[in-house]
Formats: structure tokens, C-alpha cells, sequence
């Protein structure tokens, strides 16, 4: 069945029965050289010019695979590749200027699967592709996370409270879904803030503060008597699993 979910960036060659690659990098000659290398038929493209919009572009049109650079104008794409990692395992090459051995090995750490140093070859990108593509079949749809009357559908951003579909901004869903790639689990205040927000807000507890509060007027019968997502006092947060 086609894929009808919006897309947040632009589908550059529509198809749904080819692999979708989404293209992260902010110079406008990188983009037009990649969308002219890899616009053969074989991949259904789409862009994303910084780190958020990547993000955002990721969980939308679910990728097959990621060409991230590194130097976003909104933050580096190691953190991009972190945050992807928290909930997908999606192949990640970097395509960066970023030559040294430090900034390979901080790529890979995080979580890239492969890295390609500017200027390459249209050949060995392609083939690079091939690869993990092989390597990991298509996605299939995430699992529907349920508990006690909230169900939280990852694949198509939807949430339903006591059968009632209920309407998150993108940064309350975002903290959601991190809550729910953890169920059980306690979230430290820095875990979150940096998994949602980015390591420039480490210390900005009171914007994750407002943020559930926010979150649990919409999904908590009695948010004063919350019985989704729990306070561990003095630490973070962590969303009931049973």
C-alpha cells in the first residue's frame, strides 16, 4: 500500500517502491551534486538543510538510509547521529570536509556505519549505498507501544489516550517518543534535555519541566496524580511500562 504520511522536506523523486534516502547538509552545490549523482530510478530522494529539520525529516518520511554532513549550521552532525540512534538503527554515512582521524572515530562512536571524506567519487558513493542497503532491509513499521490506555503509534507519529486521538506539538511528541524508546527505564534530566533539545540546553531543567508538565495535560486523566510518566525526584522521569 503507498506510503500517504506528510512529508516535512520535499520528496525530490516520488516513488514508494524504491529506497528513500534523505540527504542532511546545508551547501546548495552539495545538495545539487548528490541529487544529480543519485537521481538514476534506484532511490526515492528527499532533503534536510540542518540538524533539526534532519531529525524532524527522519521520523516523517522514515529513510532507508542517511548521507549526513557534519557541519550544520544548527549543530553538529555527530549530535544528529546520536539522537537518531536513540530510537532507529538506520544506516548513517557521513559525507564530510572533516578529514582527521578524531572526527572519524567520533562519528563512528556515536553511531555512523560508514564514513566518506569530500571529495569522493559518484562510484564509490553509489556503491557505498548498495552496501547497507543489503546490509539492512527496508524498515519495517515500528511497534505500537501501550499502556493502560495511551498507545503511541512511532510509525505514524499518532497518539491515542483511552481511545481518543490526542494532537502533540512536535517537541512534546519528540519527548514522547524518547520516553517510550525507554518505557521502564529512568531518563535522566541531562539524558533528556540533551536527547530533545541538544547539549546547549544540559542545564535548562526548568524548559523540561514546563515541557512535561505540558505533556501530561494531554495525556493524564489527574496530571497532579500522573500514572504514565513518573518523577524520580532529583533525577529525570520514566514512563510506565506495565
Amino acid at each position: 500500500m503507498p506510503d500517504k504520511r506528510k512529508k516535512i522536506v520535499p520528496n525530490l523523486k516520488s516513488s514508494t517502491n524504491v529506497p528513500r534516502v534523505l540527504i542532511v547538509d546545508d551547501e546548495v552545490t552539495i545538495l545539487r551534486f548528490l541529487k544529480t549523482a543519485l537521481d538514476t530510478g534506484e532511490f526515492s530522494l528527499h532533503q534536510a538543510e540542518n540538524g533539526h529539520t534532519a531529525l524532524a525529516a527522519a521520523t516523517a518520511c522514515r529513510p532507508d538510509i542517511i548521507l549526513l554532513d557534519l557541519g550544520l549550521p544548527d549543530m553538529d552532525g555527530i549530535e544528529v547521529i546520536r539522537r537518531i540512534r536513540e530510537w532507529s538503527q538506520v544506516p548513517i554515512i557521513v559525507l564530510s570536509v572533516r578529514d582527521g582521524e578524531d572526527d572519524k572515530v567520533g562519528a563512528l562512536d556515536a553511531g555512523a556505519d560508514d564514513y566518506l571524506t569530500k571529495p569522493f567519487s559518484v562510484a564509490e558513493l553509489q556503491a557505498r549505498i548498495r552496501v547497507w542497503l543489503r546490509r539492512s532491509p527496508h524498515q519495517a513499521s515500528e511497534p505500537i507501544f501501550s499502556c493502560r490506555g495511551l498507545e503511541v503509534d512511532l510509525s505514524h507519529r499518532r497518539v491515542v489516550v483511552r481511545g481518543e486521538v490526542v494532537q502533540l506539538t512536535p517537541t512534546e511528541y519528540d519527548l514522547l517518543r524518547l520516553l517510550v524508546n525507554h518505557a521502564g527505564k529512568v531518563l535522566t534530566h541531562d539524558q533528556i534535555l540533551r536527547g530533545i533539545w541538544g547539549a546547549a540546553y544540559a542545564e535548562h531543567q526548568n524548559v523540561l519541566r514546563v515541557n512535561i508538565s505540558n505533556l501530561r495535560q494531554k495525556i493524564e486523566k489527574d496530571p497532579s496524580q500522573p500514572r504514565y510518566i513518573v518523577t524520580e525526584l532529583g533525577v529525570g522521569y520514566r514512563l510506565k511500562s506495565e
